[in-house]
């Protein structure tokens, strides 16, 4: 890794460590800190920092930085927004004051409202400061002033904003969530081509994430959670004949009809499938893919015959009952019995049914934390988020082979503790392809782009531009096929067959390319969209013309030598931008249209 500093502070009561662990050739670190208690009574834990630093501005700092926030909503992933520390609510007006700046999560949601990073540029130094807090559950961070200077504090949970405290007997030891920091010199461009280095380096070895195989779901713009073997099989032979490699079975199959509040057994319907669900599956690997199931394995349906059968301590309780969520109890993996099945679950879809692909949904949020067993909620919570890691990393090692995608309701649960271990990630549960475009572009601000799976989802009724802008949105990232693709014409149906057969050429360059935006990171309203991979040589840019009524836009790509349209085909010739000194005008005759370009570079 590298080199590795550990900083020592002792009272008393407590002995503190921070560890920071360099990365060799990256300008990033990991931090985190152990604190154990050395006396012989018992003492409360209000908040534990990962991260404290000071000074981390250049004064004026109300004139000289800006704050980088990842607002991240459900439909609405992974959207930047940059502002002045005055502008957000923190002014210069004394030596130090009594406002801050906050943003917190709370409940097992990670990425609600914000990703659980964000960034500082100090615009007279000219460098950006970036964290990145490794939690699947609560965590803060705050900015605020003290002697005139600036101070940065990142932490998991704590008291005030998620209900957390925690009993530290004698000779017990606590670790705090871990926190990742880049520091560059640039924007936030250079700090998130920084991050995604780092990420790369902390992921769990994966040949998923190395060959990048195209995923065909039949769920967004599709099936919608009704499959049934009559419905599956002309979908199986569409999708192998555009070039799929897996094809996962979305929610729905272990149900005759309305399953919301029955999920937890996760038996097959007999209804939905009359000859077995085996039939599909089969008929899947028949056409030279793998298949995969839907599951939803952290909660129970109220109306689930095990969720009346299983003890009350296998679910998270808060005032003497059990937490209810939309319908649903949340599951306490601390528990052995929620770990004995959830193995269950595993090993019957992949030893009887014979899948090897699982998408990992969680559609809740069950709060605070789990009373039960805990100092408080979050301190249940924390011991779960730990606990279903813990689990998580062991499944893993069982089936090494296992492909498992973490989902969220899209991208509500997109940290880097879940993402260490899983080689995709569902972005978003946008069903408006137009709206794709904005997330699609920024998702490897959020991920790496070989993570980040987006849909491609083309429609029954539509034109070939329709189908285009569907494929544009997935080809840099990580190929997300759904849509009724049986029902395509012949000409669109080639379009998204196009598409697939030219990301197979690059697709296993990805993983190596680094992300760039040249017009900036997109926001809904903004006219034009480009986003692009690159190295030194070579690179892949998809540019799309939104609402805008331009139809050139000039975009800043130094040393470029040669551009050309490598998607559609149908527009190659047409589609030709025109290199002037260190920007290249593109043109897009139409509105709500998107092309893909391979670059080469010199240098």
């Amino acid at each position: 890794m590298g080199k590795k500093l550990e900083i020592v502070l002792q009272n008393e009561t407590l002995h503190a460590c921070w560890h920071l662990q360099h990365f060799r050739g990256l300008q990033s670190a990991r931090i985190w800190c152990e604190v154990s208690n050395i006396a012989t009574e018992s003492t409360g834990l209000e908040y534990v920092s990962s991260l404290a630093l000071f000074a981390l501005d250049t004064p004026p700092w109300e004139k000289t930085s800006l704050l980088h926030l990842p607002h991240n909503a459900w439909y609405g992933e992974a959207q930047w927004k940059s502002a002045t520390l005055p502008t957000l609510g923190l002014d210069k007006v004394n030596r130090f004051s009594l406002n801050r700046i906050s943003v917190e999560n709370t409940g097992t949601w990670s990425s609600i409202g914000y990703l659980p990073c964000a960034a500082f540029e100090d615009l007279a130094a000219g460098t950006t400061l970036l964290w990145q807090i490794e939690h699947n559950g609560s965590w803060q961070w705050e900015i605020s002033d003290f002697r005139d200077r600036l101070y940065l504090q990142v932490s998991g949970p704590n008291e005030n904003e998620n209900h957390w405290w925690k009993q530290l007997a004698p000779g017990e030891r606590f670790s705090s969530v871990p926190v990742a920091i880049s520091l560059v010199n640039g924007g936030l461009q250079e700090a998130l081509q920084e991050i995604t280095r780092y990420r790369r380096q902390i992921l769990r070895p994966s040949l998923d994430n190395k060959r990048l195989p195209v995923i065909f779901n039949d769920y967004m713009n599709c099936l919608s959670g009704d499959p049934t073997t009559e419905k599956l099989l002309p979908l199986i032979d569409a999708a192998a004949a555009a070039g799929c490699e897996y094809f996962c079975i979305d929610c729905g199959w272990y149900s005759d009809g309305e399953w919301w509040d029955g999920v937890g057994e996760w038996l097959p319907s007999s209804a939905r499938f009359p000859d077995g669900i085996r039939e599909p599956l089969d008929y899947i690997i028949s056409k030279g893919m793998q298949p995969g199931l839907w599951l939803e394995l952290e909660v129970m349906g109220i109306a689930c015959p095990l969720a009346q059968r299983l003890p009350d301590a296998c679910f998270f309780q808060r005032h003497g009952k059990r937490v209810i969520d939309h319908q649903r109890y949340q599951l306490d993996f601390r528990h052995p019995q929620v770990q004995e099945h959830a193995d269950r679950v595993i090993t019957r879809l992949i030893e009887e049914y014979g899948i090897s692909y699982i998408k990992m949904d969680y559609n809740i949020n069950a709060g605070s934390g789990t009373e039960y067993n805990a100092d408080s909620p979050g301190d249940g919570l924390l011991q779960h988020n730990r606990a279903y890691l813990n689990w998580l990393k062991k499944t893993m090692d069982r089936y090494p082979q296992l492909v498992i995608e973490n989902c969220g309701s899209g991208g509500l649960r997109m940290d880097y503790a879940m993402l260490q271990q899983h080689s995709i990630q569902s972005v978003t549960d946008q069903t408006d392809y137009r709206l794709m475009a904005c997330i699609a572009a920024a998702a490897a601000s959020a991920v790496t782009p070989e993570q980040a799976a987006i849909w491609s989802y083309p429609l029954r009724e539509g034109d070939r531009e329709e189908v285009v802008m569907n494929m544009v949105n997935s080809l840099l990232l990580r190929i997300h096929q759904s849509g009724h693709l049986a029902e395509l014409d012949e000409k669109r149906f080639a379009l998204v067959k196009e598409g697939i057969t030219l990301y197979k050429t690059f697709r296993e360059k990805i993983p190596h390319l680094q992300p760039f935006w040249p017009l900036g990171l997109p926001s809904f309203d903004s006219p034009w969209l480009a986003f692009g991979l690159r190295n030194a040589k070579e690179g892949w840019l998809a540019v799309w013309r939104m609402g805008s009524e331009q139809e050139t836009r000039a975009l800043l790509l130094p040393l470029l030598d040669k551009i050309t349209c490598v998607y559609p085909t149908f527009d190659s010739e047409r589609c030709q931008p025109v290199i002037q000194g260190d920007s290249v005008n593109i043109t897009l005759r139409d509105a709500m249209t998107s092309r893909l370009f391979h670059l080469t570079f010199t240098h």
